[in-house]
């Protein structure tokens, strides 16, 4: 796609991303964890606590001072629920837009509301086609780091498809902006290196861990070494795992919590939603792969509710490895 707004939208959303980080700030300067930690409301998507509200509050008031009026938009964002419109400029008919844009103000809430680890702000882009609008649809993808109250430093990352991505590096207390240029990880295997699938939860963990067991004994045999070959870690947010792939710190990550609820007969949204991976499209631009669980391109309709189950990988050599490995162990473990 070479429509020249495509730039314009790739800088809004850095806008949009330094503008929620800098709300949260001031926010942590006065609140509390456990004001923060406050439970909102709670959403057919997911629990919304205080701290969530401070991004979406940002959200609106930016849309309406910032959206050129001559590029309609829908937004579909966490905190609102399925059914709900909300265009810019106010009051458009969704039918009268021309592009749907999918946000996470805050994803990794868990994260941030007690200082833990940073959470991201995500925002995608995608040309308006109703209800059929999908995560492939997705032509511009932003993520900006929502930075611990210890941190000077916040990456922000940005992407246009077939054009490669952008990022920087952000000295929160001086404004200052440095490019930088991520590196995926290169190994040729998972031999000492970070890999896991997301068990966040107590929700299905067990099975969760029975399938990452079971994959890791078939490639490299369980127990046979004196000390473990692959390392696991629970980064609570899809765009932090996304960026742990990017940054070159993990080889693969992945979440299949849509698949084991199915199979053991949860009705819980405790899992990704389309605006939870929406920034995939910047991994695939570094020249990473994100795909569904059987290699499948990554498919779900831009809503709030959708579940996403997904793999990633820092390159192609890897997926290559578990692609003929992992299909086996689900049809087992979840046919």
């Amino acid at each position: 796609m070479t429509d020249p707004f495509l730039d314009t939208a790739r800088s809004l959303f850095c806008q949009l991303g330094d503008t929620i980080r800098d709300r949260l700030r001031a926010a942590r300067a006065t609140a509390s964890s456990d004001e923060l930690a406050a439970v909102a409301s709670v959403t057919a998507a997911d629990t919304i606590y205080a701290i969530d509200k401070v991004g979406e509050e940002a959200i609106v008031g930016w849309f309406s001072a910032h959206w050129p009026a001559a590029e309609p938009v829908e937004v579909v964002m966490e905190g609102i629920e399925d059914g709900r419109e909300l265009t810019f400029p106010r009051r458009t008919p969704v039918a009268a837009t021309k592009w749907k844009v999918i946000l996470d103000p805050i994803d990794g809430t868990r994260n941030l509301m007690y200082d833990k680890r940073p959470a991201w702000a995500l925002a995608g882009l995608a040309p308006q086609r109703g209800p059929t609008t999908n995560l492939r649809d997705l032509v511009v993808a932003a993520m900006t780091e929502l930075p611990t109250s210890k941190q000077w430093r916040a990456d922000q990352f940005s992407a246009i498809r077939g054009r490669g991505i952008v990022a920087e590096a952000i000295d929160v207390l001086s404004g200052g902006r440095t490019p930088f240029a991520p590196r995926l990880s290169q190994a040729g295997d998972f031999r000492h290196g970070w890999a896991s699938l997301a068990r966040f939860f107590p929700e299905g963990k067990a099975l969760t861990a029975q399938i990452e067991e079971a994959l890791w004994d078939r490639l490299y045999g369980l127990g046979r070494q004196a000390t473990p070959l692959v390392f696991d870690d629970q980064y609570l947010c899809s765009g932090g795992q996304i960026y742990e792939l990017l940054i070159g710190h993990d080889r693969m990550l992945g979440d299949l919590r849509p698949l084991v609820f199915q199979k053991l007969g949860m009705i819980l949204p405790l899992v990704c939603h389309p605006y939870d991976i929406c920034n995939a499209l910047i991994l695939q631009e570094a020249g990473g792969i994100v795909e569904k669980p059987d290699g499948a391109p990554l498919d779900a309709p831009l809503d709030t509710t959708s579940p996403v189950a997904w793999l990633g990988f820092a390159n192609e050599r890897l997926a290559a490895q578990v692609r003929p490995v992992l299909q086996p162990i689900l049809a087992a473990l979840l046919g």
